[in-house]
C-alpha cells in the first residue's frame, strides 16, 4: 500500500491527509514541525487525549470551539477549573462532551503547572523524549514507539490521564518529536530542514 498520494497541486503528499480537504493544511503547515510552546504543547496532548476513539478530523473541526472553551489551552487558567467548568463544558456542544476527557485535561492543567516548577518547561520535559532517527521505524509503520511507551510511563507517574503510548506517540508525530512523512512527501524534506534549525530546549 502506499504510503503517499498525489494531492491536487501534482506533488505527493503522505496517504492519511486524502481523507478529507481539511487535512492538506494542516498537513503541509503543521505536522511535523517541531514545537517548543507550552501552551501548543498541552493543547496538543489535550486534543489526542480528546481524539481517542474518534477521528481527527472531528477534533480538527472542533479545535477553535476547544481553544475558546480551555481558555486557549493556558493551562494556568485551566488548572484552575472548579466542578462548575465541568458542567459548562458538558452542555457545550462545540466539543466532545465527554466528562472524563474533560476531568482528564483539568487534571493534566495541574500536572502541568507542577512539571514546569520541576522542569522549567513542558518542552524541556517533552523533548528529552525525542526520537532517535536511526534507530526509528519506517514513517507510519508504528502507532508506538520506545519513547512514546517512556514518556507516557512517566506522565502516568506524575499524574497525568488519557496520555497512554499510542495518545503520545501522535502527540510526538505532530510535535516534531520524530518526522513521520513519507520519504516522498514533499513535506519531508522541509520538517528535516526546521528540526536541524530547531534550538531543543534545555
Amino acid at each position: 500500500m502506499s504510503t503517499t498520494f498525489i494531492a491536487p497541486d501534482g506533488k505527493p503528499r503522505c496517504s492519511w491527509c486524502a481523507a478529507t480537504p481539511e487535512y492538506l493544511h494542516y498537513h503541509d503547515t503543521e505536522w511535523g514541525f517541531p514545537v517548543a510552546d507550552d501552551r501548543r504543547l498541552f493543547e496538543k496532548i489535550s486534543l489526542e487525549g480528546f481524539q481517542s476513539g474518534l477521528s481527527w478530523r472531528t477534533i480538527l473541526a472542533k479545535r477553535e470551539n476547544f481553544r475558546a472553551a480551555f481558555h486557549g489551552f493556558d493551562f494556568d487558567k485551566v488548572a484552575r477549573f472548579t466542578e462548575r467548568d465541568v458542567e459548562r463544558l458538558l452542555k457545550d456542544a462545540g466539543i466532545v462532551r465527554h466528562r472524563g476527557k474533560i476531568e482528564a485535561v483539568i487534571n493534566n492543567a495541574r500536572r502541568a503547572r507542577e512539571l514546569v516548577e520541576r522542569e522549567g518547561s513542558l518542552a524541556a520535559f517533552a523533548w528529552r523524549y525525542e526520537a532517535d532517527p536511526k534507530r526509528q521505524a519506517d514513517p507510519q509503520a508504528a502507532s508506538t514507539s520506545p519513547e512514546s511507551v517512556a514518556m507516557s510511563k512517566a506522565l502516568k507517574k506524575l499524574g497525568w490521564k488519557f496520555v497512554g503510548p499510542t495518545t503520545v506517540y501522535a502527540f510526538m508525530q505532530a510535535m516534531g518529536l520524530v518526522n513521520d512523512h513519507a520519504r516522498e512527501c514533499i513535506v519531508h524534506a522541509r520538517v528535516e530542514q526546521a528540526r536541524s534549525r530547531f534550538k531543543r530546549p534545555a
